[in-house]
């Protein structure tokens, strides 16, 4: 194990990040910021969400340190905050591709 793995406000913080990329509709915008930056409003409407409620999952999602934000202009952008967030989320969503745990249970296809 490395050094602060087993550190209590290190595993906190970690709780709280996977807490936050938990719900399947914050999981679904950290999976559209793999693809690179986007404006808020780009990705209420890819979400089908209002501006509002999608403001509130960013605000949640900044606040755990896993987007970060970027000014352009009037505009807001959005997009994942390291190539470590980049890195787990990517991994979490391929390791629940069912055609993976087809593959991991010895199931068939």
């Amino acid at each position: 194990m490395q050094a602060g793995h087993s550190n209590p406000l290190t595993l906190q913080r970690a709780a709280g990040m996977l807490k936050a990329a938990g719900d399947a509709e914050r999981l679904r915008i950290l999976a559209l910021l793999l693809e690179g930056s986007m404006q808020v409003s780009e990705i209420a409407r890819q979400t089908s969400a209002e501006l509002s409620t999608t403001s509130q999952r960013l605000k949640l999602l900044r606040s755990e340190g896993l987007v970060v934000r970027s000014r352009r202009g009037r505009e807001m952008h959005y997009s994942l905050a390291d190539s470590h967030v980049r890195d787990l989320i990517s991994n979490v969503i391929d390791h629940a591709d069912p055609t993976h745990l087809n593959i991991l249970t010895g199931a068939d296809s």
